[in-house]
C-alpha cells in the first residue's frame, strides 16, 4: 500500500502567451537602449560620447544632458526592464505596464520633439515613436485578451 503525500512542488503556471512574449522583447529592446543611451549622455553630459550639440537644449530647462540621461536610464530603462520581470513572473498587472511603457515612450518623445524639435537624421524619434505605438498596441490588446479593462464602468448608463 502506498501513501500520496501533498506535493510540496509550486503548481504548474500557464505558459506566456504570444503577446506577453512580445511585451517582454519589445521591453527589453526599449529597457536596453535606454539604458545605454542614458549611460552615455550621464558619462559625457556635454556631447562626448553621444555627439548632440548643447545648442539642443535651448530652450530646456537642462544646462547639458546629463538629467536627461538620468531620465532615460531610469525610466524608460530600467522600468521597461521592472515590466518585463513582472511579465515573465505573470503578474496580472503586466498588460497594464506594458501599456504605460509604450505611453510613456511617446509622452518622452512628445516632449522631446517639443523641446528639442523632430530629427530623422539619425531616425532614433521614427523608430521609437513607431516602438512606442507597438508597444502601447501589444499591452492593449494583452488587456483586452485577459479582460482587463481600461475604465470601469457603473451599471448607470453614461456614468465612468
Amino acid at each position: 500500500m502506498t501513501v500520496q503525500t501533498a506535493s510540496t512542488d509550486p503548481p504548474l503556471r500557464h505558459s506566456l502567451g504570444r503577446l506577453a512574449v512580445a511585451a517582454i522583447g519589445l521591453e527589453i529592446l526599449l529597457g536596453i537602449g535606454a539604458i545605454a543611451g542614458g549611460l552615455a549622455l550621464m558619462a559625457g553630459p556635454h556631447g562626448e560620447i553621444i555627439p548632440l550639440p548643447l545648442s539642443l537644449l535651448a530652450g530646456s530647462p537642462f544646462p547639458d544632458y546629463l538629467v536627461p540621461g538620468a531620465i532615460l536610464f531610469t525610466i524608460l530603462g530600467l522600468g521597461p526592464l521592472g515590466a518585463a520581470i513582472v511579465a515573465w513572473r505573470r503578474h496580472p498587472a503586466a498588460p497594464f505596464l506594458a501599456f504605460a511603457v509604450g505611453g510613456t515612450l511617446l509622452i518622452w518623445l512628445a516632449v522631446q520633439i517639443a523641446t528639442i524639435g523632430y530629427s530623422s537624421d539619425p531616425p532614433l524619434q521614427p523608430v521609437y515613436l513607431g516602438l512606442g505605438v507597438v508597444i502601447s498596441l501589444v499591452g492593449v490588446a494583452w488587456m483586452r485578451q485577459t479582460g482587463i479593462p481600461f475604465v470601469r464602468r457603473s451599471s448607470a448608463r453614461g456614468q465612468i
